[in-house]
């Protein structure tokens, strides 16, 4: 299955050896779910996934922008590695928030209140990713992670369910600043059919219901897609709830 790729105002999707075209809906429309999410949940049954084409606006992505880099001064960049092989991951991460997810050889995956290498609490989660939070999980307890993601031009992230949640009641948010991206969800087990589809600088997606638990990840890095970030890449930005509510 191809990736998606944009035709004006327009988003295509190739699934099952068919183009599928869709209006999408952009900065300045209310931050809309796309047509996408609709075609995902009754072609390929995933329900919970909203795709918000174009969420943020120029302004809304340099401001944004702005607050990473407050937190990577505060919180730096590091390279994390796979459990027990050590192997590096391709993507330089940190976190802001309550806590931070990480992962090494010496303790696999896992929350934790501190920068790995500094000892540093980290950062608070800026106002802004609060702000989009609460818009597009309205129902959820406040976010208490955000994970931040660096991939250059040769990074990727392989297919993944995100489970190291105690609470995965609550929706994981993910924001794209930078470079094109060919972003694949499929369904509840690695080995389902996935469709894949450019997430661009602004957009925002959202896996909640079914969707929590659907396999994901990025392919490829498409170099050169935007000027927003100096040195080039992206930047994900992933909200997560880890607790549970003590309302639940």
């Amino acid at each position: 299955m191809g990736p998606a790729t944009a035709l004006g105002r327009l988003v295509a999707i190739n699934f099952g050896g068919r183009d599928h075209r869709f209006r999408v809906v952009g900065a300045g429309h209310g931050c809309q779910p796309s047509a996408l999410t609709a075609f995902l949940r009754k072609v390929m049954m995933i329900n919970g996934f909203q795709h918000f084409s174009g969420c943020l606006d120029g302004a809304a992505q340099v401001a944004l922008l702005a607050d990473v880099r407050r937190v990577i001064a505060a919180a730096p960049l590091y390279t994390p590695t796979m459990p027990r092989s050590g192997k590096p991951l391709s993507v330089r991460m940190t976190n802001c928030g309550l806590l931070g997810w990480m992962t090494d050889a010496a303790g696999g995956y896992r929350y934790q209140a501190y920068h790995p290498v500094t000892g540093a609490p980290w950062p608070p989660i800026p106002g802004a990713l609060v702000r989009l939070w609460q818009r597009v999980a309205p129902d959820a307890p406040p976010a208490e992670a955000c994970l931040i993601n660096y991939y250059g031009p040769d990074a990727r992230m392989g297919s993944h369910v995100d489970a190291d949640e105690t609470d995965r009641t609550a929706p994981v948010v993910s924001i794209s600043l930078g470079d094109d991206a060919i972003f694949h969800v499929g369904g509840l087990a690695r080995s389902d059919a996935k469709v894949r589809v450019v997430l661009r600088s602004g957009d925002v997606a959202v896996l909640g219901g079914n969707a929590r638990r659907a396999y994901h990840g990025i392919d490829k890095v498409v170099v050169g897609t935007s000027a927003l970030l100096a040195e080039g890449g992206r930047f994900n930005l992933t909200l997560r709830r880890v607790t549970r509510s003590q309302s639940d």
